[in-house]
């Protein structure tokens, strides 16, 4: 159920908080107090009471009122906050009743990745069905021939990511020139993902008269440039701090000893309740999965290297419980949205602060609470403290070991199931940089023991 959220705010370009954002506010249509209030129509608010959408949230009471008028928005909101209904019911209400021709939608939205794609046609679909709007989803790793028909059989929204967009549209089985309603979703990720040039290829084949919704964490250069050259006196929503941080929101930095770090993330893996963690490779991402799969732990692995039927079916996975413990790369950082996720870790600490605010957005989303940990070993910790900074986030700092009350009192750690033993280069885990037991001594350092032990015999011999 939608608790009644806190008022949300809009802001003017002039102000010093969004001294950079272009756009302005409407003062004439202040925040929408109810659903109902908004002149939705009858078996839109049915459906949404039915499924206990029962009050906006602040990014949804900001930017509807405009957005239901034909005005272009600018919404600035982390991730969670609710930005899918806020375009979402927007663009279905002012489709609705129209029909689109073969192959030429009337409304797009863009998003970064599939699993978001996915994840906002999945959330949109009651809607339009209600409304008797037709849904296509566009994504690279799935069948080109599927999404052709789709568009072919006249598709009225298509959800999609640039790249696979771009191709439909260079074979002309998709052509734009009748989209009237453009929704730019986690414009900031596209940006980041090097799709600026596909995006803005896109936005000059659309009705260039046509209504733009852009919703991004993060206003940096990038997307100013795509709001001045593609938005028309856009209304600007922000709803939250700059940085994406919430206040539902508990963030920790555990320094650990190096040796020690594959004990503490494994058991924070074997935790009663689901986990997704983050690592900076693929590789160690598979490391990880097995070994906590040998302890008895129900893992899986997501990243870029697997297909997209298997990428959505570990989520599936994870969102079902069948999976506790869900590995990934980046990529699950960009738009995966998971029910009562409330803790994410990152074993390796993120590349930068825009990275660490994608991570810990996949929890306390919508108004729930979460937590992100970050393992921190001696020589990370000046990076980690500059990330930080920059992320806008006072994390609670705590010096841990594997096994020690205070990790579990954070975490819910545990041991895991199956303790398992590793030796020599066969541990599981190298990508991390360390693995349980004794580290493998040296040439040198071994020479140097067994000097130092013979010295001492003698001297025992001796009587020393």
């Amino acid at each position: 159920m939608n608790a009644k959220p806190p008022a949300p705010t809009t802001s003017r370009a002039d102000e010093p908080q969004q001294a950079s954002a272009p756009g302005t506010a409407a003062a004439e249509l202040p925040p929408a107090e109810s659903f109902e209030g908004l002149g939705l129509p009858p078996e839109l608010l049915e459906t949404m009471t039915g499924l206990g959408v029962t009050a906006p949230f602040p990014i949804q009471a900001a930017t509807l009122p405009h957005a239901l008028a034909g005005r272009d928005v600018l919404g600035r909101a982390r991730t969670g906050s609710g930005k899918t209904l806020a375009f979402g019911l927007a663009l279905l209400v002012r489709t609705a009743g129209t029909r689109a021709e073969s192959k030429r939608p009337l409304a797009l939205v863009l998003v970064p990745t599939r699993e978001l794609a996915e994840q906002v046609t999945d959330a949109l679909t009651p809607y339009a069905r209600a409304l008797n709007v037709r849904l296509a989803t566009v994504v690279g790793g799935l069948s080109m021939n599927r999404q052709t028909a789709e568009l072919r059989a006249g598709a009225d929204v298509v959800v999609a990511t640039p790249g696979r967009l771009t191709d439909l549209v260079s074979r002309r089985d998709c052509l734009l020139n009748h989209v009237r309603i453009t929704v730019l979703d986690e414009a900031d990720q596209m940006c980041d993902l090097g799709f600026l040039p596909q995006v803005s290829d896109i936005l000059e084949q659309v009705r260039p008269e046509g209504q733009r919704l852009l919703f991004s964490a993060t206003l940096d250069r990038d997307v100013e440039q795509l709001v001045r050259k593609h938005l028309n006196d856009p209304v600007l929503a922000s709803v939250d701090p700059a940085a994406g941080s919430g206040t539902a929101m508990d963030h920790h930095v555990l320094n650990i000893h190096a040796a020690d770090k594959y004990a503490t993330a494994t058991e924070i893996a074997a935790r009663d309740g689901r986990v997704l963690m983050f690592l900076n490779t693929k590789a160690s991402v598979d490391q990880f999965t097995r070994h906590l799969r040998a302890s008895g732990v129900r893992a899986a692995a997501l990243h870029s290297g697997k297909s997209q039927p298997q990428r959505t079916h570990t989520l599936a996975q994870f969102k079902e419980g069948a999976v506790t413990v869900l590995v990934a790369t980046n990529v699950a950082a960009r738009g995966i949205h998971v029910e009562a996720l409330d803790l994410v870790v990152n074993v390796d600490p993120p590349a930068d602060a825009k990275d660490y605010l994608h991570r810990g957005g996949r929890t306390a989303r919508a108004g729930e609470s979460g937590i992100v940990v970050t393992l921190v070993t001696p020589n990370q910790r000046r990076d980690v403290n500059r990330l930080m900074s920059e992320a806008g986030v006072r994390p609670t700092v705590t010096q841990v070991r594997s096994g020690e009350a205070q990790l579990t009192a954070i975490t819910g750690a545990k041991r895991p199931p199956v303790e398992t033993k590793t030796t020599g280069g066969n541990a599981p885990f190298r990508g991390l940089g360390t693995r349980p037991g004794r580290p493998k001594e040296s040439r040198k350092s071994a020479e140097a023991r067994k000097i130092a032990e013979a010295r001492a015999a003698a001297r025992v011999r001796k009587g020393r």
